[in-house]
């Protein structure tokens, strides 16, 4: 396993590239590809989605998007009490994924998807983003 990041491989790509079509001698995009262009795909880059977001269902996302919108924090969220219902589910649901569910790990994944701000809807394949609900 490298300590490379992800960020590192794409920029050695970039660089790449416009090395290669710099050696084009002026032969297809050579000429074009200039320091802006890189800097672009490189912002283009920061502003992407991870490749391996989180998988919730979207009783739980309904569930995150409630907490967040109330402006609590991951700790309250996962030790709310059984008081709420969410669409017409008791909190218990929510409470039994979290615990008891067969998603491996499924504490940690609701964890990323609280600090990514963003997941995949296990039922629909859906991609949500928080920061459409703000």
């Amino acid at each position: 396993m490298s300590n490379e990041t992800k960020r590192d491989v794409f920029e050695d790509l970039v660089e790449e590239l416009a090395d290669a079509y710099v050696a084009l001698d002026g032969e297809g995009l050579g000429d074009d590809l200039t320091n802006e262009d890189k800097q672009a795909y490189l912002k283009d880059y920061d502003n992407a989605l991870p490749d391996d977001l989180p998988v919730i269902p979207e009783l739980i996302g309904k569930y995150l998007i409630m907490r967040k919108h109330d402006r609590g924090d991951l700790v309250q969220a996962l030790d709310e009490g059984t008081s709420f219902l969410l669409d017409g589910t008791q909190w218990e649901s929510v409470q039994d994924w979290f615990w008891f569910s067969d998603v491996k790990d499924s504490v940690d994944t609701f964890a990323r998807a609280w600090v990514l701000g963003a997941w995949k809807v296990e039922e629909t394949g859906e991609i949500v983003k928080l920061e459409a609900y703000n």
